[in-house]
């Protein structure tokens, strides 16, 4: 059986978390997918869970989003139990998917109008157009989504997202399939969610946007959490680096900005509106 090295969240975190997890467990027959699984995501906090394909992470969105009952365990979302009152937690939450959920025959703008509508919010149309200017989508705001590039969607689709101000977003490997420039979108957005207060769940199977992201990380493994903690946290399970003097070579990250320019991502932006 697999180590757990679990990390204790501080006092500050454990006071008033926005989601609770404890000792959650679900199966399919006889496939376990978790066995137990337990963490705290602080109120405003980004908190990013690994794992690789399998490993559970989408069954633990499902469960807290109330798309999917636990079958042992406890899985609340500020402070209300998902299976005692689900209506309360919809009312909280957002969920975006792997696969942008949005209409292509529409106009972007009419993708958040038709949203602001069904939440039965005033005024849908301001709706729409303060989300699209804080997107950086005006400019493309009235075109059909089927011309948007991958990065245009997930953003589209992340605002959708946000229409009526939940309190706490589910991002399910938000990034995948996304060119670097349109994760690093993403990840800008990502981080300004977080910067207005929202509490941001991120499942994902990189682990670079964890270290860019996440304020703590869990990893998820065999249906458990084997290790959660920040960053600097888990870097010291493992013996310190040896320091040793190389020449440091360039990323490929690094390389492929360079050649499009530093400001490559809002140059692809124009051409694409």
């Amino acid at each position: 059986m697999t180590r757990m090295n679990t990390i204790e969240a501080t006092p500050e975190l454990r006071r008033e978390p926005a989601i609770r997890v404890q000792g959650l467990e679900k199966s399919y027959k006889e496939l376990h997918v978790l066995r137990g699984v337990d963490f705290d995501v602080a109120a405003g906090s980004i908190f990013a869970l690994l794992g690789s394909n399998g490993a559970g992470k989408t069954t633990i969105v499902r469960i807290l989003s109330t798309l999917l009952r636990p079958d042992a365990g406890i899985a609340a979302v500020q402070g209300v139990e998902v299976t005692s009152d689900a209506r309360r937690v919809r009312e909280s939450i957002s969920l975006t998917g792997q696969f942008a959920a949005v209409d292509e025959i529409l106009s972007g703008r009419e993708n958040l109008v038709l949203v602001a509508k069904l939440r039965h919010l005033k005024n849908p149309g301001d709706v729409a157009d303060d989300l699209l200017a804080q997107f950086d989508l005006t400019d493309a705001g009235s075109r059909k989504v089927s011309t948007y590039s991958g990065g245009m969607r997930r953003r589209l689709d992340i605002a959708m997202s946000l229409i009526g101000e939940p309190e706490v977003i589910f991002l399910d490997e938000p990034t995948t399939g996304l060119d670097p420039e349109a994760r690093l979108e993403v990840w800008k957005v990502v981080q300004e969610l977080a910067e207005q207060g929202t509490t941001v769940l991120l499942t994902t199977q990189y682990l670079d946007e964890a270290e860019q992201l996440a304020d703590r990380i869990a990893i998820l493994h065999q249906g458990r959490i084997i290790a959660n903690g920040t960053l600097a946290e888990l870097k010291r399970l493992l013996p310190p680096a040896k320091t040793e003097y190389v020449e440091k070579q360039p990323t490929l990250e690094e390389v492929f900005l360079v050649l499009v320019g530093n400001n490559g991502t809002n140059e692809s932006r124009k051409e694409q509106s």
